[in-house]
């Protein structure tokens, strides 16, 4: 009796293995594979292995505690993995809001080239250590000729801007700034370039601003400093 007994129940652990195993199957849809089976998938086979166990030969505690273990870990990554993506797709669309809000505005950026527009007419911005008793900004030609000098006079400390009117339109220059205090010693300058933005490029993995004046996008990191609308 002992032995059919046992028969009957590995027969019927058999079969409820079995039948958990084509639903999953199922749920899994067409790709079929076992990497794919689900954590509640994973609790009915269990415990139809808990139910039908042979009593003589239960299953081992410590390898149902690695079993456990193990789903749990998967479990955790899976979300980890979801969340990840989930912050992902919202610093791109935060990315992607900025960038476009910058549309139409002039922006600063690191460096010292200066392109006048149809006008001739060209502007841009630096920055001062401390207050200047005389500055005085020199535009360079591509062949590094002196194009132009600009004689601003005292200036505070911080951002400051200059014009120039004398341009071929389309022209790269690039400028520096000598600026000295009231003792005579020098102010160390920042310089900037300025460029209208003209759209944004979506087509990398973070968006990038398309410039007047430029040939290369810029990142939308590389922004030091927005001036406002284009004149």
């Amino acid at each position: 009796m002992t032995s059919l007994a046992s028969s009957s129940s590995a027969v019927n652990a058999a079969s409820v293995a079995a039948s958990t195993t084509a639903t999953s199957g199922t749920s899994t849809g067409s790709s079929g594979s076992a990497s794919t089976m689900s954590q509640t998938d994973f609790l009915q086979l269990l415990t139809a292995q808990l139910k039908y166990q042979t009593p003589s030969n239960p299953a081992d505690p410590t390898a149902l505690t690695q079993e456990f273990a193990a789903i749990s870990e998967v479990s955790g990554i899976n979300k980890l993995n979801t969340q990840v993506g989930s912050i992902q797709t919202s610093t791109a669309a935060a990315q992607m809001a900025q960038a476009s809000s910058l549309v139409g505005k002039q922006v600063a950026v690191s460096g010292d080239a200066i392109t006048p527009d149809a006008s001739g007419h060209a502007s841009s911005v630096f920055n001062l250590a401390v207050a200047s008793q005389s500055t005085t900004v020199s535009i360079l030609s591509p062949t590094g000729a002196v194009a132009g000098t600009v004689n601003l006079g005292p200036l505070a400390a911080g951002q400051q801007s200059f014009s120039w009117d004398n341009g071929t339109a389309g022209t790269q220059y690039t400028y520096s700034v000598a600026a000295s205090d009231a003792s005579g010693s020098a102010v160390t300058v920042t310089p900037y370039s300025v460029y209208t933005v003209q759209g944004v490029n979506v087509s990398g993995t973070t968006p990038t601003l398309n410039v007047q004046g430029s040939a290369v996008a810029l990142p939308v990191s590389s922004v030091q400093t927005v001036l406002g609308a284009s004149s």
